[in-house]
């Protein structure tokens, strides 16, 4: 019996992960069908699936998330994205570590292919491998906090408070930022060629734009907290979409082909699949097996977080994957905050360096770098961050 359910996790993985490669959203459906078909009855993948589809927090949280990758388009139609970087004067290193960072709060289609040129204007001086661990590195500081990112998924996911969760891990996002520093950036010298004349409204109106997302998320859940908490998120998503039209001086016709350019639709399937695969992984038996292996706690949010997060490119997919199994070894009441930044981050980091994940592989492609030499930039800044995240997971959950 074991040896069958072994199999179909570990199928249901691998079509889950080669899928993924040209449809996440796909392989989180096909990967979900494959462990139902092995391990529960039709019926009983079939209430699971009418529990997914019918969720009012799973489906305002898709489409929420669906919404967000138009506020990026409406930002790079209407230019205030260029108005941004334009107005800029700072230090190169500064730039060269804000600019990625800032735009990588847009999860987009091809997101790091936007940062990329941006990079590029720090300058000739700097080595092709070396630009693409900075433009992969710094893309994703802010993401690791950001609330509108990775976190708001997978706190779901975990039944935890999204802007708590954020909190703990504002120790990681410095850890990222001093190894980006002394790996990628220190020695790179010089001021960033701006405008003559800096205009400061075009600085701060992209800047408002998207933190009107979570600040209108924060200050609604905070007045209304009886109401399903991805009401204000959604209210917030089209508050930062507005305010990107309007600033935008966007037509209201812009919509389709900003839609059909970021493609919202497969972002909402992406959540769908995701919470389709999580149901059927909880109600399945798998899960009290994988736990039987995993012989301490570190080696699971640390070891196999960072392995997951490594292979499958993604960093909600491992978190589907690694709930039902922590909640079956441990208990749901074992998942604290601190052990959740520990996953979250170890996730990350396998994430990050990933060749699997987008972001590398097109920025690569773009500063026609290799994959051998990001490597060679990027293994050790996430070696130490791993390092660290294994001496808390020992001595502190």
């Amino acid at each position: 019996m074991n040896l069958i359910i072994w199999f179909s996790f570990l199928l249901s993985l691998t079509l889950m992960i080669m899928i993924a490669r040209k449809s996440i959203w796909l392989g989180f459906i096909i990967g979900a069908l494959v462990l139902g078909v092995f391990n529960l009855s039709f019926k009983e993948i079939f209430a699971q699936i009418q529990n997914t589809l019918t969720d009012p927090s799973i489906l305002l949280l898709a489409l929420a998330v669906g919404l967000i990758p138009l506020i990026g388009g409406a930002l790079e139609v209407s230019g205030l994205m260029d108005d941004l970087v334009n107005n800029l004067k700072m230090k190169r290193k500064l730039f060269l570590a804000f600019g990625p960072a800032f735009l990588g709060m847009l999860p987009m289609p091809g997101g790091a292919l936007l940062s990329a040129p941006l990079v590029l204007r720090a300058g000739v001086d700097i080595s092709d491998d070396k630009y693409t661990a900075i433009n992969v590195w710094f893309r994703h500081t802010l993401i690791l906090i950001y609330p509108l990112g990775a976190l708001l998924v997978t706190t779901k996911m975990a039944n935890l408070n999204l802007y708590t969760a954020m909190l703990y891990l504002i120790p990681g996002f410095i850890i990222m930022v001093i190894l980006g520093y002394v790996f990628l950036l220190k020695g790179i010298e010089g001021n960033l060629r701006a405008n003559n004349k800096i205009k400061t409204k075009k600085i701060i109106i992209p800047i408002i734009v998207i933190l009107a997302a979570p600040v209108v998320h924060i200050i609604l859940m905070t007045i209304f907290k009886g109401i399903i908490q991805e009401i204000p998120l959604l209210i917030g998503v089209i508050s930062s979409l507005i305010l990107a039209f309007v600033f935008g001086k966007l037509r209201f016709d812009k919509v389709v082909p900003i839609s059909v350019k970021m493609k919202p639709w497969k972002f909402f399937l992406i959540i769908i699949g995701m919470f389709l695969f999580l149901n059927i992984f909880q109600v399945s038996n798998i899960s009290k097996v994988i736990a039987d292996i995993v012989f301490c706690k570190s080696f699971l949010i640390v070891g196999i977080a960072a392995f997951l997060g490594f292979v499958t490119g993604r960093v909600q997919m491992p978190f589907a994957i690694l709930l039902p199994i922590y909640y079956s070894k441990f208990g749901s009441g074992a998942m604290t905050y601190l052990v959740f930044t520990v996953m979250f981050f170890s996730t990350f980091m396998g994430y990050i360096i990933s060749p699997i994940h987008p972001c590398v592989s097109v920025s690569i492609e773009f500063f026609g770098s290799t994959l051998k030499d990001f490597f060679k930039r990027a293994i050790l800044p996430a070696g130490i961050s791993l390092f660290v995240a294994l001496i808390i997971s020992i001595v502190c959950v």
